[in-house]
C-alpha cells in the first residue's frame, strides 16, 4: 500500500468511527433537549389554564415540534406530566441527599434536611394546581418509590444522630422517620416560609435528647 493510500485508509477508518458515535450524541442530545422543552411546556401550560384545557396540539405548537413528532415521546398530557412530577421528584430527592452530604454535624443536617424538604413541600402546594392535577401526579408508582426511599433516608440519618447521642434513641429511627415526614405535611397548609420555619423547629424539639427525652434504651 502507498504511502497516499495509507494515509486515505486511515482517515476513512476514523471518520467511519469518530463521526458516526459524535452523530448519535448529538441526536441523543437533541432527543432529551425536546424530551424536557415537551414536560417543562406542558407543566407550564397545565398550570395557565388547567389540565382539562391543555391539548397534545397546543403542546406541540408551544415547544414548536410537529404532532406526530410529540406523539413519538408521549401519548398523551397526563403521561407527560407524570414523567414531569417524577423528574421533580427525583430531584428533591438528590438535593436532600446533598443537603446531608455537604454538613458534618447529624444535627445540623437533620435540620437542613428537613427545612428544604418542608419548604419544597410548602412551595408545591402554593403552586395554584387544581385537586384534579394532584390527584393525578399522585397516581404514579413513582410517587410510592420515592416516599420509601424518603423514609429510609431519613432513619439513617436519625439513627447516625442518635448513636452520637445528640437524638433521642428510646423510638426507633422508622418511627422517629414516620413521624417527622407526617408531621411536615402541614407545612403544605401553612400561609408562609417563616411558619413553615417554626413548624419544623418544633417537630425537630420532640426528635432531639433533652431532660424530658432522656437517652434510654428501646423497650
Amino acid at each position: 500500500m502507498s504511502l497516499s493510500s495509507r494515509y486515505v485508509f486511515i482517515n476513512y477508518v476514523a471518520y467511519t468511527t469518530i463521526v458516526p458515535k459524535l452523530w448519535s450524541e448529538t441526536i441523543e442530545s437533541h432527543r432529551r433537549e425536546v424530551h424536557d422543552a415537551i414536560m417543562e411546556t406542558t407543566a407550564s401550560l397545565v398550570g395557565e389554564r388547567g389540565l382539562r384545557a391543555v391539548t397534545m396540539s397546543q403542546i406541540a405548537d408551544d415547544v414548536g415540534i410537529g404532532r406526530a413528532t410529540l406523539y413519538k415521546y408521549f401519548p398523551d398530557v397526563e403521561s407527560i406530566l407524570l414523567a414531569w412530577h417524577e423528574r421533580h421528584v427525583s430531584r428533591h430527592l438528590d438535593q436532600l441527599a446533598e443537603l446531608r452530604a455537604s454538613t458534618g454535624d447529624v444535627a445540623a443536617a437533620l435540620h437542613a434536611v428537613l427545612d428544604a424538604y418542608a419548604l419544597i413541600l410548602h412551595e408545591m402546594s402554593h403552586q395554584g394546581h387544581g385537586t384534579e392535577l394532584i390527584g393525578l401526579l399522585h397516581q404514579g408508582p413513582h410517587v410510592a418509590q420515592a416516599s420509601e426511599r424518603l423514609s429510609e433516608f431519613l432513619r439513617d440519618l436519625i439513627a447516625d444522630g442518635a448513636k452520637m447521642g445528640s437524638l433521642r434513641d428510646d423510638v426507633g429511627p422508622d418511627e422517629l422517620a414516620s413521624y417527622c415526614i407526617h408531621a411536615l405535611r402541614a407545612a403544605g397548609s401553612l400561609p408562609s416560609t417563616a411558619a413553615v420555619h417554626r413548624l419544623v423547629g418544633v417537630t425537630l424539639a420532640g426528635m432531639h435528647r433533652t431532660p424530658d427525652n432522656p437517652q434510654a434504651s428501646p423497650a
